[in-house]
């Protein structure tokens, strides 16, 4: 079997090179390329099919060719007579010119080898096509094999072969005289065409209104390629000797049936006893019934039945065959109108092609691809027809594979993309291709893309139409996906940001900004950050639709997660921006609220990122603190009580004037002091036992429980007086408390000013003020007095504070600092002093040396004062000891 396999493959190769030899030789090679063999046609299928190119243009044509060594059986007179046949058949095809009828582009060649012609390019005879692949390459090709005819094909087939017999019949006055499978012939568009024409019969009376054809008698002695195929001939033919028009009409008939049951000729004739298979066959005819044309489409199954009908008159002629019903199909009229497209003039087609869109699905996609598509591209020739004829087009390209799309239209789309004459045509391509850019960018290829397709977006939005630009802005996001972010970054962000900025029309300006809002997620952080915010503060007009644009883009990109806007962008650059435009008087109750609403949203995330990080940067803080706390402690339990003494009174002034002035620093070590109450009361009870032996020194306090806090900010002022402690207590209160304190309210600050002694006097030497800014819900401490060295320490009751209360309380006017510096001193400072009689306050008291402005401590360099003319200016910090501080939490905790 493999052996027989292998000679038939040697012999078939053998073959192929034998007719590409002789091919080779005819003169048709001189301007013609011939290709692969690929079908076979003609009477008996004798003509082998070739493609082929014209070498001149690169035009695409079939070449038909016939190897005399197929009739080397004959004698000389007999292959003589074949030739002679053939040579009449293609002469007559090439000297007739219609549309249903084979196209020849070069005349019939003879070499010595070969017969050749070139026609238009074909795909296959009919015969071929139903199941007769006499004269093809082995194997048969998968096209030919597989092909399947569509009804609307078949349909339309029958009609152009009708349409054909009409031409020769009404207007050549000619009788075709062998309408087989085998001389119809489907051109690569699918178009059915008629050739063959051996047998042809031209009428003796043309001008006549009857004209008559002369028939020669059947001789069976003649080669079967010099008679035609008796399966598909008239009973006239054989039995009466006489053809006419109607003949042609009988065998239209017969290829009919054929066509409905897979190639097979209503009747097989003997050949050898020719007359009496047509007397038979005459006979069936005679009684012929619709079960034997079952197969036949019931709408058509009548008409058959009359063309096969034995009496000439009673077929219908084929003009009328052209009307029937049948052929009354949408697909039908849809492919006929396409074949006389180039008889209407430019308003009928764009009504035609208008209406187009709805018919194309009913078609099959190898009918739209072969016959509609190269029909509808030709038209691209014609500018004012490309708006019409261009969605058809892209509606198949939707139904193309990317090979086929590729192959078959990108090409023809080149010069369309480039168009831009005349303008009213130009605009309306451009409206199509955007509205189809999704499909363009997905199956062209990405050079192409570059060269053709983004072009022509980027001309959109430069456009002189403001609805091109709007359509192009409202259509960009829907395709953004498949742009390359080069292309995306570097050409189409900045003509959308030249569009919103240099435009005259409100509706671009806003399309701008909400394309760049939608396509916001297909750009990287940073691109956005550097150049799409700060674009949005070039944008000069105030509308209510642009600044809601702006505010989108903010708001997208601050809650988007690949994207979002930093804590320093928000604070430096965003919230500057968006709180102006949010009191735009333009804005109604509702926008406004978007804008306040978005910005406590920055604001929510600004606070919470920031305090995140302070806190961490705390917690690192505390850490190294008490390891420096944990060190101090140790030392100080090495120390004789003399000096412990001596060092918490310095720790406890300390931290009172920092717990005064800082508020909130101890509510933030409360946590960590808790872990140090057993050594707390053990340090407190040192320090009682050692403060005894203090000269005269009483602190009287309020209790404070551990959850007290100290947060406020400080609002009124507070007043303490001390006298003047021992020189020892002096030294070491000036070591405790090196700060700088100020005077504060709820709405300045005040810094010091250490030029001038504000609260003395010439008359008062030595007497130093003490201003301390102390919160609303601070505890009130007892004054503080200390008695001049040597006195006796005496039992005070708490203060009355009632002047101090009255200072800034409802009954007073408020009083501006420039009003309070020029009162006199004296009179300012006895505000502080009790009424007479208090218990507690005597002179002493203003002798106390307290030094709570400056920068040095108790009775040291009193002379600090405040310069009402730098309110302006930062209050200076305090620095206290750490561990002060924490000691003193520990004594009141």
């Amino acid at each position: 079997m493999e052996s027989m396999l292998n000679k038939l493959k040697s012999t078939v190769t053998k073959v192929t090179a034998d007719v590409t030899s002789a091919v080779m030789g005819n003169p048709v090679t001189r301007e013609f390329d011939v290709g692969r063999h690929i079908a076979s046609g003609g009477n008996g299928l004798a003509w082998k099919i070739f493609n082929g190119t014209k070498k001149s243009t690169k035009q695409e044509v079939a070449v038909f060719v016939f190897d005399k060594k197929l009739i080397d059986k004959y004698q000389k007179f007999e292959k003589d007579q074949i030739i002679d046949s053939l040579k009449r058949g293609v002469q007559q095809l090439t000297r007739l010119r219609h549309p249903r009828l084979l196209t020849v582009q070069h005349p019939l060649e003879e070499s010595r080898d070969c017969l050749a012609f070139c026609t238009e390019p074909v795909f296959a005879s009919l015969a071929n096509v139903l199941g007769n692949w006499e004269n093809l390459p082995s194997p048969v090709s998968p096209d030919i094999k597989d092909y399947k005819l569509y009804d609307v094909e078949t349909k339309y087939g029958l009609l152009q072969v009708s349409e054909g017999l009409s031409f020769l019949h009404s207007s050549v006055k000619m009788v075709h005289g062998n309408i087989t499978p085998e001389n119809i012939i489907l051109n690569k568009s699918g178009a059915w065409k008629i050739m063959g024409f051996d047998f042809c019969v031209s009428s003796t009376n043309p001008s006549e209104q009857e004209p008559k054809f002369p028939c020669k008698e059947w001789d069976p002695n003649l080669p079967s390629l010099c008679l035609p195929n008796p399966e598909y001939l008239a009973p006239e033919y054989i039995l009466s000797v006489t053809c006419e028009t109607a003949s042609d009409m009988y065998s239209l008939g017969t290829v009919m049936y054929a066509v409905f049951n897979k190639g097979k000729p209503v009747f097989e004739v003997n050949k050898q006893d020719i007359y009496k298979s047509f007397s038979r066959q005459l006979d069936q005819l005679s009684r012929l019934g619709s079960s034997s044309l079952t197969n036949i489409p019931e709408e058509v199954r009548e008409h058959v039945k009359l063309l096969l009908n034995v009496t000439p008159t009673v077929r219908p002629d084929a003009d009328q065959m052209t009307k029937i019903p049948f052929f009354d199909d949408v697909g039908a009229v849809t492919l006929q109108y396409f074949d006389t497209l180039f008889q209407r003039d430019n308003l009928q087609k764009s009504q035609f092609f208008k209406g187009l869109p709805k018919v194309l699905p009913k078609l099959p996609k190898r009918v739209i691809v072969q016959r509609i598509l190269p029909c509808l591209t030709s038209e691209f020739v014609n500018p004012d027809m490309v708006p019409f004829v261009l969605p058809n087009v892209l509606l198949i390209a939707e139904e193309c594979t990317k090979e086929e799309y590729v192959k078959l239209i990108l090409p023809e789309l080149g010069p369309v993309f480039k168009q831009q004459e005349p303008i009213q045509a130009s605009n309306m391509i451009l409206l199509i291709f955007l509205q189809k850019m999704d499909l363009l960018l997905t199956k062209t290829p990405p050079d192409e893309i570059k060269n053709s397709v983004l072009p022509m977006v980027y001309r959109a939005l430069e456009a002189p139409s403001i609805q091109i630009q709007e359509l192009c802005l409202n259509i960009i996001p829907t395709f953004a996906n498949l742009i390359d972010y080069p292309s995306m970054k570097n050409a189409l962000i900045p003509r959308i940001k030249n569009a919103c900025l240099q435009t005259s029309s409100l509706a671009v300006r806003v399309n701008s900004l909400v394309c760049l809002g939608k396509i916001l997620e297909y750009l990287d952080k940073w691109f956005v950050l550097d150049d799409i915010l700060p674009f949005l503060q070039q944008i000069p007009s105030k509308e209510p639709a642009v600044l809601m644009g702006i505010l989108g883009i903010y708001k997208c990109t601050f809650t988007h997660k690949k994207l979002g806007i930093t804590k320093e962008q928000l604070a430096g650059k965003v919230l500057p921006h968006l709180i102006p435009l949010s009191i735009e008087n333009n804005l109604n109750l509702n926008q406004f609220n978007s804008f306040i609403s978005v910005i406590k949203e920055m604001l929510n995330r600004l606070e919470s990122e920031h305090k995140t990080k302070l806190e961490q940067l705390h917690i690192m803080q505390e850490q190294q603190k008490s390891l420096d706390i944990g060190n101090q402690m140790n030392a100080s339990e090495e120390t004789k009580v003399t000096n412990v003494g001596s060092q918490q009174i310095d720790k406890v002034f300390n931290n009172i004037g920092a717990d005064l002035l800082t508020g909130g620093e101890s509510e933030n070590k409360e946590d960590g002091l808790q872990n140090k109450q057993k050594r707390t009361k053990d340090l407190t009870d040192t320090l009682m036992d050692n403060m005894s032996s203090l000269t005269s020194l009483s602190v009287s306090t309020p209790k404070i429980s551990a959850s007290s806090s100290f947060t406020s900010v400080p609002s009124t002022g507070l007043g303490m007086m001390f006298s003047t402690p021992i020189d020892n207590t002096k030294r070491n209160l000036t070591n405790g408390l090196n700060a700088n304190m100020g005077f504060q309210t709820s709405g300045f600050n005040m810094p010091v000013n250490t030029n001038q002694n504000f609260f003395s006097s010439p008359g008062t030497p030595g007497v130093t003020k003490m201003a301390l800014g102390t919160p609303s819900t601070l505890p009130n401490f007892s004054a503080v007095s200390v008695p001049p060295a040597g006195g006796k320490q005496t039992q005070q009751r708490p203060t009355d504070m009632s002047a101090l209360n009255n200072l800034f309380g409802p009954q007073k006017p408020k009083v501006s600092m420039n009003q309070l510096s020029q009162q006199k001193p004296n009179q300012w400072l006895n505000q502080f002093v009790p009424p007479q009689g208090s218990p507690g306050m005597g002179s002493s008291v203003m002798g106390t040396q307290v030094n709570v402005m400056g920068q040095s401590a108790f009775g040291m360099q009193a002379n600090p004062f405040f310069n009402p003319q730098n309110f302006a200016q930062p209050p200076t910090t305090m620095t206290s000891s750490s561990s002060a501080s924490n000691d003193l939490k520990d004594l009141f905790g």
